[in-house]
Formats: C-alpha cells, sequence, structure tokens
C-alpha cells in the first residue's frame, strides 16, 4: 500500500457533507470531540458513540451549540462488545437510511521506560482497546459503507506503528496491527469495487500524537514538538470526503513527517 500526505479540508460554508451520515467511535475524547464538531459544521448528520456516557453528553452538546440545528446524537456504546457494535451499526443506517463513515478514534497509551520493563499486562490492555474495537466496528460497518457509495473507514494511528521504539512496544505493536486490519479493510472495498473501482475507502491517519487547548492549558511549558492538533486533525478526516475514493482507500495519510 502506498503512502501520502494527507490534505486539510478546505471549508467553504457551503457544508460539502450535507446529508452524509457519520458514525464516530471514541466521540468523547479531545480528538472525538473535534471531529464531531467539523464534520457537523459540513452539515454531516454525526452519530457519536463513546464508553463514557457524561464526556459523550458533553461534546455532542457542545457541537450543537456551535452549530444550531447541526443533526448530532449520542450513542453509549461497548464496542469490546461485538454484538453492541453489530446493533449500533445496524440502528444507525436503519434510522437515517445510510452510513457514509465510520470515523475510529478509540485511543490510549501504554508504555514503559525500557524494553525489558514492559509489562504484557499493557499489552492486553491496548489489545482490546486499540484492535479488538477495529476490529468490531469494521465488522459491523463494512456493509453500510459499501452501501454508501462514498464511505470511509478512517483509522488514527501513530507514527511509532512503523518505527517502534522500545519503551513502546506494546503500544506500536497494537498500533501497527490496527493498521495490517484496516489496509486488509481497504483490500476488501478494492476486490468488491472490480473494474470500477472502490464505492468506499479505508484509510489511515497518521500522527505523532495529538494535543488539544485543553492539554496546552494544563501543561503552559511543554513544547509538544510535532504533535498533531486535534482541530488539525479534524480538518483532515472531514477532507478525505472531498478527495477520490481511490487516491485514499489503502492508503496511509500523513500529518507529521514519516519517520
Amino acid at each position: 500500500m502506498t503512502s501520502t500526505t494527507a490534505r486539510g479540508y478546505q471549508g467553504n460554508g457551503k457544508g460539502e457533507l450535507e446529508g452524509s451520515v457519520v458514525a464516530v467511535a471514541g466521540a468523547a475524547g479531545p480528538a472525538g470531540a473535534a471531529a464531531v464538531l467539523r464534520l457537523a459544521e459540513e452539515g454531516a448528520t454525526v452519530v457519536a458513540a463513546d464508553a463514557d456516557a457524561e464526556r459523550l453528553a458533553q461534546a455532542v452538546d457542545a457541537a450543537r451549540f456551535a452549530h444550531g440545528g447541526a443533526s448530532v446524537t449520542g450513542d453509549t456504546v461497548d464496542l469490546l462488545d461485538p454484538g453492541a457494535a453489530q446493533e449500533w451499526a445496524a440502528r444507525t443506517e436503519k434510522e437515517f437510511g445510510r452510513v457514509d463513515g465510520l470515523v475510529h478514534l478509540v485511543g490510549g497509551w501504554r508504555g514503559s521506560r525500557t524494553f525489558a520493563e514492559t509489562d504484557l499486562a499493557d499489552w492486553d490492555a491496548l489489545h482490546s482497546l486499540l484492535i479488538r474495537t477495529v476490529q468490531h466496528t469494521s465488522l459491523a460497518f463494512e456493509g453500510a459503507l459499501k452501501r454508501s457509495g462514498n464511505g470511509r473507514f478512517l483509522l488514527v494511528s501513530a507514527a511509532g506503528a512503523s518505527k517502534p521504539t522500545a519503551g513502546n512496544a506494546a503500544y506500536c505493536a497494537a498500533k501497527a496491527a490496527a493498521e495490517a486490519w484496516t489496509l486488509a479493510l481497504a483490500d476488501s472495498f478494492r476486490k468488491a469495487g472490480g473494474d470500477a473501482g472502490p464505492s468506499a475507502a479505508a484509510a489511515i491517519l497518521v500522527v505523532k500524537a495529538l494535543v488539544s487547548d485543553q492539554m496546552r492549558a494544563d501543561r503552559p511549558n511543554a513544547k509538544f514538538a510535532g504533535f498533531t492538533d486535534v482541530t488539525e486533525l479534524a480538518e483532515a478526516i472531514a477532507g478525505t470526503w472531498s478527495t477520490p475514493t481511490e487516491e485514499v482507500n489503502g492508503n496511509r495519510l500523513w500529518l507529521t513527517p514519516k519517520p
């Protein structure tokens, strides 16, 4: 699979995603809230999900407040439960008639000072958070994304998956596995499209790490060198729908220099 540089979305206020339905998994975190906000701004109906009901409600309310009339709903979903993921996908398509995207922002990090100090309990936790949730959402939404005609499955990953460091063995291995799974979904879309080309795309947006305004406020002396702001990530996410599907599918879209 090839790698490209992600193009930020150039919003024009016309609602480029008007009529689209986009599901956001992991919507309660800073990246999720930024994505929900940006997608709503572009006119999408956003179906946000997270296991944290309180923080999810805050993200949904913020998007509704910022964009009066925006269609944003929140579902408390345990994405570690494959049945719950399937039910969420089916309910979303039934209620709104279509699903044009699944943005996967379920995250988590655990690491150690050295390779020898790696705690395999970290792997168990990250396997669930970073791999199982990708498996469950991709299997649940694949059919709806194919039916969309311009579907997107978007995974946010880390540069460390391509160049792991000693203290991040579990994290980088989990991210690499999630990337491989996403690229397999991309191959499924490619094969289903045949000569006509894929009708949906699966892609990976790669960052070094993410930073938000709250993180800057909490750590005013930190540099956050090379980090991608969550608003920049949200721009890139929205921009994948205005990029031809065949250019998105199966690619790593870099928001940070390649290692």
